[in-house]
């Protein structure tokens, strides 16, 4: 199974200058790079292949030294077939009829990653990952690393902090699925973060809204800073530590969650549903990001591949609305969160749902995760 492992880099001063330097050049290689693509479409009408820009810029890699110099051939390969990635995404979006953005340059500070092929130009030895014109830095490996993963390299940088992550094969096969566990149906919202068919409830961590107080008060402060003064960075790498900090606790929180559902759990059916429309809502935009559903089912489906857990996905429509004991639909506004039948069934209006999911799994055909496959 393709697997991605990461690990904590702890560069010394030097080091981390020199990566410093890797992530500037590669900026300014990506950014002339899609200048390249622009002019030739604009002069041309026809678009620039990977293979035509490669061969351009392994000459200028060799002729400018002071720019690129610290590139490794395999990096710059890597950064091109980014940019090419980059347009053939809008140029599907564009087929597609959304509303596509066109790839955008990018400023030095929102570089924060640059990619290898192990063995050339970056290499794990022990517990040192030898980078090319960067020396041996030390890696936190709090676990083996798979030699299968040992291929794709990426360094990167997060809020002043440095990892790599490994991307290969584990060399693992998809666990065979298994037959004789339990089954849960899962509504997700907002009021609580998920509703199980068994009557429970996880409650929303909101794990953006706890912190909006301090980060609101990091944001301020950095807008009242002069731009790019050492103040202003300063206050800068306070606001990315306070995101860094959130999203880390969104995702142990999720992982935690996920890896309980597929260990304990033989099925899970969940709800085919995309937050876009929720988004889109002034009044739930926030709150449909901090409890990111599709992190939740990004996790789930590789974690249930592993432990040979089986996702099902099912039509979302009615499931609030229709009663779980006799199908009659019952409408209710957002505020109502207690459903109370004529036939007598009365509980929590999201446990409600989650019931209608499992039974929708159970009397009709549904779309399976790859782990039933």
């Amino acid at each position: 199974m393709q697997r991605t492992y990461q690990y904590r880099l702890y560069p010394d001063q030097e080091q981390e200058d020199a990566l410093d330097t890797i992530l500037r050049q590669s900026c300014l290689l990506y950014n002339e790079a899609l200048e390249h693509r622009r002019d030739v479409y604009k002069h041309t009408g026809q678009s620039v292949s990977y293979p035509a820009q490669w061969e351009r810029f392994r000459e200028d890699r060799k002729a400018r030294l002071e720019d690129f110099g610290l590139l490794n051939a395999t990096s710059v390969q890597q950064l091109l077939r980014r940019l090419n990635k980059a347009f053939a995404a809008f140029f599907r979006r564009l087929k597609d009829g959304d509303k596509p953005g066109f790839p955008r340059f990018k400023p030095a500070q929102r570089f924060r990653s640059v990619e290898y092929r192990h063995g050339d130009g970056c290499q794990l030895t022990g517990d040192r990952l030898r980078v090319q014109h960067v020396g041996e830095v030390k890696v936190q490996l709090h676990r083996d690393v798979p030699q299968g993963c040992l291929k794709h390299v990426v360094v990167s940088r997060k809020a002043g902090k440095w990892f790599v992550s490994f991307q290969g094969d584990d060399g693992n096969e998809p666990a065979e699925p298994r037959t004789d566990g339990k089954a849960i149906g899962i509504d997700m919202g907002l009021h609580s973060l998920m509703a199980f068919s068994d009557g429970t409830l996880i409650d929303n961590p909101r794990w953006l809204r706890r912190s909006l107080k301090k980060l609101r008060k990091a944001q301020r402060a950095l807008a009242r800073k002069t731009r790019f003064s050492s103040r202003w960075w300063q206050c800068k790498r306070r606001v990315e530590v306070l995101h860094a900090k959130i999203a880390n606790q969104r995702k142990d929180g999720l992982h935690k969650l996920t890896h309980q559902l597929t260990e304990e759990y033989a099925l899970v059916a969940v709800e085919d549903i995309s937050p876009q429309f929720m988004l889109k809502s002034r009044p739930f935009a926030l709150s449909a990001s901090d409890a990111s559903w599709n992190l939740f089912s990004s996790m789930l489906d590789y974690k249930a591949e592993r432990a040979g857990c089986v996702v099902v996905e099912v039509d979302a429509r009615h499931t609030s609305q229709a009663c779980s004991g006799c199908g009659h639909i019952q409408k209710k506004r957002l505020s109502q969160r207690w459903h109370s039948c004529r036939c007598g069934v009365q509980l929590d209006r999201d446990v409600n749902a989650a019931v209608n999911i499992l039974k929708r799994v159970r009397s009709g055909p549904t779309e399976l995760n790859v782990a039933c496959s």
